[in-house]
C-alpha cells in the first residue's frame, strides 16, 4: 500500500531561531528531537517569500515566475498542468486540508477540509464563549503584537483545533485507502499573540540580542529604509520595545506549535499509523524578527526571509539527522511524493526529486549546490516620489494598520542564488548585493563592487543567469515533431540518457498538447 502523506506547514517561521539550528534558546524541542529520526535539511529555500506564490509553488513544482501566482492576489492565474492534489487524487489518496489555505485550491477541491485564518473569522467555525472570546480578540490586534496573553487555553488556539481536525479526519477513514492531510498552521505568523503560559516563556527582557539593527539599513539598501519608515509612522510609542514583544511572543508560538506538532506525532503513533506515513515540517518563508530593526517580511530575498524549516521522517527516509550540504526547495516537494509513490511527475514540474537523498543513497552533488529564490511581479520601484499613498492602496486602514506586502515591496524583480558559503540577489536594473555567509551570516557587508571579490562576483552572476535559466517555463511544450528532454528526476547534472525517446519519462506529452489544442 502507498503511504499516507501528512505535510506540516507553519506561516512565516523562520529557520534558525531553533536550538538545534543554533538558537540560544530552546523554542522547539520536540521537533528538535524529532528531526534526529529523518532529514532535517539546513539548506531549504523557498521559490517565494511570499504566502500565496509558495504555496502554489508547493503544490505545482513550479516557481511563481512560470505558476503566475506571484503574489497573494493571484490564485486565479495559476498556470501548471497537474498539481499535488491532482497526483494523489488519481492515485487513490483521501485528501485533507486542517488549517489555512492561501492557494489556488478552494477547501472543497479536499475531501475533507476545516480551515482558518489568522484572525478570527476567516473560515473556522467558532461555537464555544471562548472560541468566540479569541477570534474577537484576534481581530482587535489589527494584526499588531499583544501586549497581554491571549485569552482563554491551548485548546482555543489554531494550530490545536488544527491538529484536532487532522486527527477527527483520520478517525473517520475505514484504512481502505491512504491518506493525504494537509495540516497548515496559521503561526507563528502575525498577528503575534500567544496564550499563557506560552505568554511569559520568552521574556522580552531575557532575548538573546539581535545580529543587527535599522543602523544597518542604508547598506541593505533604500527599500528596507523606506520598510523601516513605515514601521516608524504605525508603530506608535517604544517602537523597540513592541518589536521585543512580538519577538516574545513569536518565540512563545513556536513552543506552542512545537507542543502541537508533538500531539500530531503522538497522535499518528497511537493509532498505528508512524510505520506507514511519510510526515513532512516546513514553512512557507521567514520572518525578520526583529533583525535590521523589522518585523513581519516584505523586501528582498535575504536569507532570513528566504531559508525555511524542512524535515523529512517516514518509512523510506534513513535517519540522518541535520543535511549542511545539499541546497533544496519548496518546488522539490511535489517530485520528490511523485517518486515515492511511483508515478511521473506532472509535465511543467520544475523541481527535482529528493528520494536519493532521503534514503542515504549516492545522489549527483553538483544537483544540489545552489540555492535559488525570486520575487517581483514586475514593472518599476515605486517610490516617495510616486502618487501612491499607503492608505490610498488598501496597505494601511488610517496608518494605525501595515500590510507589509504591497505595491511598493513586492513590485520590480528580483533573483537570489546561494552557493557555499556565499549568497548573491540581483534585481532588473542590476543593483547587486554579494555576501560571504561564513563571515557575515546576517548578510550586512555588501561584497559586490568589492575588487577583492570580483572572481566571486563573476562566478556567482554565472551561476546566477544559469539558475534563472533552469527556472525558466518548460511550458507549453512543443506542439510539433520537437521532444523535450527531461530527466525522470529533474535533475539537471546526471549523466542521463533516454532510452526510448518515444515515452516522455514525465507523462504523455501527447496527451497534454491535445489538451492544449482543445
Amino acid at each position: 500500500m502507498k503511504p499516507n502523506i501528512v505535510i506540516v506547514m507553519t506561516d512565516q517561521q523562520r529557520a534558525d531561531l531553533r536550538k538545534g539550528c543554533g538558537y540560544p534558546l530552546d523554542t522547539m524541542p520536540f521537533l528538535d528531537a524529532w528531526a534526529q529520526g529523518g532529514v532535517d535539511f539546513r539548506r531549504a529555500y523557498t521559490p517565494n517569500p511570499t504566502c500565496m506564490p509558495a504555496r502554489v509553488s508547493m503544490f505545482t513544482g513550479r516557481y511563481s515566475q512560470c505558476h503566475h501566482a506571484r503574489t497573494n492576489h493571484n490564485a486565479i492565474d495559476a498556470l501548471y498542468s497537474k498539481d499535488l492534489l491532482d497526483v494523489l487524487k488519481e492515485n487513490g489518496y483521501v485528501t485533507a486540508l486542517c488549517g489555512k489555505n492561501h492557494s489556488h485550491r478552494r477547501p472543497e477541491a479536499f475531501d475533507f477540509h476545516e480551515t482558518c485564518g489568522h484572525l478570527g473569522y476567516e473560515g473556522e467555525t467558532n461555537e464555544t464563549p471562548a472560541q468566540v472570546e479569541l477570534a474577537n480578540f484576534l481581530c482587535a490586534t489589527r494584526h499588531m503584537e499583544s501586549h497581554v496573553p491571549s485569552p482563554g487555553t491551548v485548546q482555543e488556539q489554531h494550530p490545536y483545533r488544527n491538529v484536532s481536525s487532522a486527527l477527527k479526519f483520520i478517525d473517520s477513514l475505514d484504512g481502505s485507502a491512504p491518506f493525504f492531510a494537509w495540516v497548515s498552521f496559521a503561526e507563528p505568523h502575525n498577528p503575534y499573540q500567544v496564550p499563557a503560559p506560552y505568554f511569559d516563556m520568552f521574556p522580552p527582557e531575557a532575548l538573546p540580542p539581535l545580529h543587527s539593527s535599522k543602523d544597518d539599513l542604508p547598506a541593505k539598501g533604500p527599500r528596507y529604509e523606506w520598510l523601516r519608515g513605515v514601521w516608524e509612522t504605525v508603530l506608535t510609542g517604544d517602537i523597540e520595545a513592541r518589536i521585543r514583544r512580538a519577538r516574545s511572543n513569536y518565540l512563545g508560538m513556536l513552543r506552542l506549535i512545537d507542543d502541537q506538532f508533538k500531539r500530531l506525532i503522538e497522535g499518528l503513533e497511537a493509532r498505528g499509523l508512524s510505520e506507514n506515513t511519510i510526515v513532512l515540517f516546513l514553512s512557507d518563508h521567514g520572518d525578520f524578527a526583529g533583525e535590521y530593526g523589522l518585523i513581519r517580511k516584505g523586501v528582498e530575498l535575504s536569507q532570513i526571509l528566504t531559508r525555511v524549516p524542512m524535515v523529512w521522517r517516514g518509512p523510506g527516509i534513513r535517519a540522518q539527522g541535520t543535511q549542511d550540504d545539499a541546497c533544496v526547495n519548496i518546488v522539490d516537494i511535489l517530485p520528490t511524493l511523485c517518486d515515492v509513490i511511483g508515478v511521473p511527475a506532472p509535465v511543467g514540474c520544475q523541481g527535482r526529486s529528493l528520494t536519493a537523498l532521503l534514503r542515504g543513497e549516492p545522489y549527483p552533488a553538483h544537483e544540489f549546490d545552489v540555492g535559488y529564490s525570486e520575487s517581483g511581479f514586475s514593472g518599476l520601484y515605486w517610490d516617495s516620489k510616486d502618487g501612491l499613498t499607503l492608505v490610498g492602496e488598501g496597505a494601511s486602514q488610517n496608518m494605525v494598520t501595515f500590510d507589509c506586502l504591497n505595491s511598493w515591496t513586492q513590485c520590480g524583480q528580483v533573483r537570489m542564488i546561494r552557493k557555499g558559503d556565499y549568497t548573491l540577489q540581483v534585481d532588473m536594473l542590476g543593483s547587486g548585493y554579494l555576501y560571504c555567509l561564513k563571515d557575515d551570516p546576517y548578510e550586512l557587508h555588501n561584497l559586490f563592487d568589492d575588487p577583492a571579490y570580483a572572481q566571486v562576483q563573476l562566478d556567482m552572476l554565472r551561476e546566477l543567469m544559469a539558475a534563472t535559466l533552469r527556472a525558466s517555463d518548460p511550458l507549453p511544450v512543443p506542439h510539433h515533431r520537437y521532444r523535450t528532454k527531461i530527466h525522470p528526476k529533474g535533475y539537471w547534472f546526471d549523466d542521463y540518457h533516454c532510452e526510448d525517446p518515444g515515452v516522455c519519462p514525465m507523462g504523455c506529452l501527447a496527451d497534454y498538447c491535445r489538451h492544449q489544442d482543445d
